[in-house]
Parts: structure tokens; C-alpha cells; sequence
């Protein structure tokens, strides 16, 4: 089926076409582009479908290349505490929740941020079990990386003082009383997950057509989406996608990175990197090297700032990383590990030298805190760093304070890294940060919270409206090896596109993305959302 898209204005991302009126797209691939006239001299005859854009903006379908899709539509079931302003209204929020529920039943959620409440104080054990005192309560914050716990919850893990803490964890305790505080770190959490009741299969089809329909709806035709721990296992995963998209014909495009856990799940399963199509495929391995900023466990090579003598946790030693990364080699796979802290991108890149690299490209999570060194180290064909920029909203002013002015001058540094040749693809890491590729984009270009008044934090740091769309299309092509494929409006590559009622790059200023709305979302020619 041939169709062709006329009368907009479409912006290719290919600097010897930047700008074209029609485009024309057969078996899911662009077969021409150019002006309205031209096309419709060429094509616009029997057995093409002619569709109108109105004038609208068009641009390379949006790619977001570090994500949790199916923890979005999960969320969307549970406690959402994203910008809840006090710890009284979180605790309110819990009471509300543990009144309408049966006494037992678990309460869910997660985006709680302290660093936002006035005082900085997160809840109490004591508080959380006045709130809910008979159900157990799991609350992972906004980073993904700390969670709040009450004394139901620590009893259904079975928790005692003796007990062995997974490798990177820890259970936070007050000095007063040594007992737990209600404050989980990092792998600490698997005590808890591992007592929390499983979901149905239907149940997380449903959570995940949710989190597809989220994407489609915001611009998106491609994701690259880290899913098994929320969907039991590599193979559920693969199948809970391959029926939503490729049998059931939704979107977008899906690259699933598969944690380190189930590489042998994936071995016994015959899946490598590539195995499916061009709609669902499997991607790289990925695993973490430290934790978070927020909870002062990313690992630096200095100190907190505020909290001397505290470098932050490594969640596996340098020589047992590295042997995780041999075992993925083996497999001939590339890896994708979450690095936010400068030792550990130190240890990640050090390992990584000692290995060949293989067919795909290895990929840097984060990459929050970095130095001259090491965006020198990044600049590699065989690299992709996947960055955040809604982290610049999120994590200042208080990262001054955690990293100390000089080291969060070099936080975020995209302006660096493009000049520096590394490259960078752009992504939200939903729903730790909203799914919305423009509030990325907003963030990259202002460098400041919606809002504020300011000329940015680090705005020697700010790159050009032109420069983020980029990284959320071409960079997101590259991160997978597909800019041969999408990224761009070529000939011969996807008929992927955004379709959008506003022209960020005639701005004049960037607040305006806050208004601009997806008219459409077109993935190989067929339309998969319309406003």
C-alpha cells in the first residue's frame, strides 16, 4: 500500500534535504520526498492514499532510548506520589489509601521525592505504620533507588537484625534505636519484591498496552524499554510485546533491553541481540553499577559534599563487574549499564577497554557526573551514552549541595559531550521522569525547571532546539544501530514521523513547547494515533 503524506512541513533531520512539503511512503519505507507538486505529478495516481497534513510540522518519529513502558502503565494502577509537596500529604495520601483496601492487602506506588518537602524529612517507621497499620506498604522514590517500608512489610520479608543483606543494599536504621527506619537502599529492596503478590499475565498485558498507548500518544515510534523485572522474565516480556505489536498492531517500534539476570533465560530461549523484527526486538544486557544521586549511592571517585566520608555504593566490586561483562560477551551481546556516578563510569569504561566490542554498540546510562577524562573516553563509534535532560529539573539546585559547585558544573554537560563527538541519545527513563519527549527537549534547551525565572543552571551547558530533537531521533537511531533505518526522513528508511501543531525551531521561546500538542503518530506510513 502506498501513501502519501502532502502539504506540510516537514523537517527531515537530513541536512541535503532539510525541508520538504510531501513524502511518500510504500511497505513501510520512504520511497520520496520533495514538494507538494512534484509528488503528486509522480505519485498521486491510482493506488495511492493521499492524506493531508494541513500545514502541520513533521518530524522524525520520536525515539526514547531509556525507558520502563511497562512500569508507566503499572504506575498508572497504584500510588502515583510524582510532586507531592510535604511528608503530611504523603502520609495523608497513605491513610487514604490503606482506608479503602482490605487489611493485608499491599499498598503500591512510587514517586515520593524529599527534596522537595520544606523540611527534607522523609516519614518515620513509626509514622508509616500509623497510617497503615495493617497493610504492607512498598514505596519505591522517584529515582527507583529508595523506598519506604513499614514494620508489616519488613515482617512479611522476614526480616531480622542477623539476617544476610543482598550485595549492595541496605537496610537504613536510626541511630536512636538501631532498628530499621523504614528506609530501603538499593538491592535491600529484594527483600520486600520478592514477598510482593505476583500479577496475572492479563493483568500486565493490560499495564502494558496502557504504557504503549502513553508512548504513541506523546510522539513516540520508537522505545528502547527495560521491562523482565516488571513482567516475570525475558520470555514473557518478548511475548507480551510480539502480541501487542506485532499481532494485535500497536506501537511504537520496541527495542527491549533484558537485565543481567535472565542472560541465561535468554540463552535457553535462543534470543540474542536482534532476535525478532523490526517492530520488537531484543536489546542489550543491562545492569547496574551504582545507584542514585538522590539517596547518596551513586558512586564518585571524592565524597559527598554534604556528606563527608560517604562515596556512594558499587553494586558489584570491579573484578565481579567485569566478569558480568565477559559472560555477556560471550553471548556476543553488547551491554547497557546505569552509571551516574564518576568511579563508577571509571570502573564501567575500564572493563569495558579490556573487551572487544561486538556488532552493536555498548551503551552508558546516565552518565550524571563527569570530568574532561572521561567525555574523552565516551567519544567512542563503539559508545552511546543514553542521557536524561529532565534530570536537570529535577536534581537542581539540590545536586549543588550533594556534589559541591565544581562537579555539578560538570553534570549534565551536554553541550561537552556533542562538541566532544560522544553520542548522545536523548531519553526519559519514565516514569521516573515524565514520558513526554517535549518536557525532555524543554529541559535540554532552558536547562531550568518549568517555570523559573533564571537564565538556566549551567547555561554555558544549553544546546540549540535543533541539537534536542536530534538526540531524540538520530541518537536514539544510533543507540541501537539503526541510523541506516530511522532517525531521519530518507529514502529507504522507515516512514516513522511526528506529527506536531507548532514549529519548535521557530520558537522564540522554548516555553512554548509546553503548549505544543502530537497531532500525530505515524509508524511505517500507518497512522497510530491521531489527536
Amino acid at each position: 500500500m502506498r501513501i502519501m503524506y502532502t502539504n506540510g512541513n516537514i523537517f527531515t533531520m537530513n541536512l541535503e534535504e532539510p525541508l520538504v512539503q510531501s513524502i511518500v511512503i510504500e511497505n513501510e519505507k520512504i520511497i520520496d520526498l520533495g514538494t507538494n507538486e512534484d509528488m503528486l505529478l509522480q505519485w498521486g495516481r491510482n493506488h495511492t492514499t493521499v492524506i493531508d497534513l494541513d500545514g502541520k510540522y513533521v518530524f522524525p518519529g520520536m525515539i526514547d532510548s531509556h525507558l520502563h513502558i511497562s512500569s508507566v502503565g503499572i504506575n498508572a494502577q497504584e500510588l502515583d506520589l510524582t510532586g507531592i509537596e510535604t511528608k503530611e500529604k504523603l502520609l495523608n495520601v497513605i491513610s487514604n489509601k490503606a482506608s479503602s483496601i482490605q487489611p493485608g492487602e499491599w499498598i503500591l506506588g512510587r514517586g515520593w521525592d524529599e527534596n522537595i518537602f520544606p523540611d527534607k524529612q522523609i516519614p518515620s517507621i513509626e509514622e508509616l505504620d500509623y497510617v497503615s497499620p495493617g497493610s504492607p506498604l512498598f514505596l519505591p522514590r522517584i529515582c527507583g533507588h529508595a523506598f519506604l517500608v513499614n514494620s508489616k512489610a519488613l515482617e512479611q520479608s522476614g526480616y531480622h537484625p542477623d539476617m544476610t543483606i543482598p550485595y549492595g543494599g541496605t537496610v537504613v536504621k536510626s541511630l536512636e534505636t538501631n532498628k530499621p527506619n523504614g528506609l530501603l537502599l538499593e538491592t535491600a529492596s529484594d527483600l520486600i519484591t520478592e514477598r510482593i503478590p505476583t500479577k496475572s499475565y492479563d493483568q500486565l498485558k493490560v499495564a502494558l498496552k496502557w504504557g504503549l498507548k502513553e508512548a504513541l500518544k506523546f510522539g513516540m515510534t520508537s522505545i528502547h524499554t527495560n521491562d523482565p523485572t516488571y513482567l516475570n522474565g525475558a520470555r514473557q516480556t518478548y511475548k507480551l510485546f510480539d502480541e501487542l505489536i506485532n499481532q494485535e498492531g500497536m506501537g511504537p517500534r520496541s527495542n527491549l533491553l533484558m537485565d543481567y539476570k535472565y542472560l541465561e533465560e535468554l540463552k535457553d530461549a535462543g534470543m540474542s541481540v536482534g532476535f525478532g523484527n523490526d517492530k520488537v526486538t531484543i536489546g542489550a544486557i543491562k545492569f547496574f553499577a551504582d545507584g542514585a544521586l538522590g539517596g547518596r549511592t551513586a558512586l564518585l571517585s571524592e565524597p559527598y559534599a554534604d556528606n563527608p566520608g560517604n562515596y556512594g555504593s558499587a553494586m558489584y566490586d570491579k573484578e565481579e563487574l567485569l566478569q558480568l561483562m565477559k559472560n555477556c560477551r560471550e553471548f556476543n551481546m553488547p551491554i547497557a549499564v546505569h552509571t551516574i556516578g564518576d568511579q563508577a563510569l571509571i570502573d564501567v569504561l575500564d572493563n569495558l577497554d579490556q573487551l572487544k566490542p561486538v556488532a552493536f554498540r555498548d551503551r552508558l546510562i546516565h552518565v550524571s557526573i563527569l570530568n574532561n577524562e572521561l567525555i574523552e573516553r565516551l567519544a567512542s563509534p563503539h559508545r552511546i551514552i543514553d542521557v536524561q535532560p529532565r534530570f536537570i529539573a529535577s536534581d537542581y539546585p539540590w545536586i549543588v549541595d550533594r556534589v559541591g559547585e565544581t562537579r555539578a558544573n560538570m553534570s549534565y554537560p551536554f553541550k561537552t559531550l556533542l562538541e566532544r563527538g560522544v553520542i548522545t541519545a536523548g531519553s526519559s527513563d519514565a516514569p521516573i521522569e515524565p514520558l513526554n519527549p517535549l518536557l525532555g527537549i524543554h529541559a535540554a534547551v532552558t536547562r531550568k525547571k518549568i517555570g523559573e525565572a533564571h537564565n538556566g543552571y549551567n547555561e554555558a551547558e544549553k544546546i540549540s532546539m535543533f541539537q534536542a530533537f536530534k538526540m531524540f531521533t538520530i541518537g536514539g537511531a544510533f543507540a541501537t544501530n539503526e541510523e541506516h533505518t530511522k532517525g531521519s526522513l530518507e529514502r529507504g528508511k522507515f516512514g516513522d514521523m511526528t506529527v506536531l501543531n507548532k514549529n519548535p525551531f521557530t520558537m522564540e521561546n522554548a516555553d512554548q513547547l509546553l503548549e505544543t500538542e502530537v497531532e500525530m503518530t505515524i509508524i511505517g506510513g500507518e497512522i497510530k494515533y491521531r489527536k
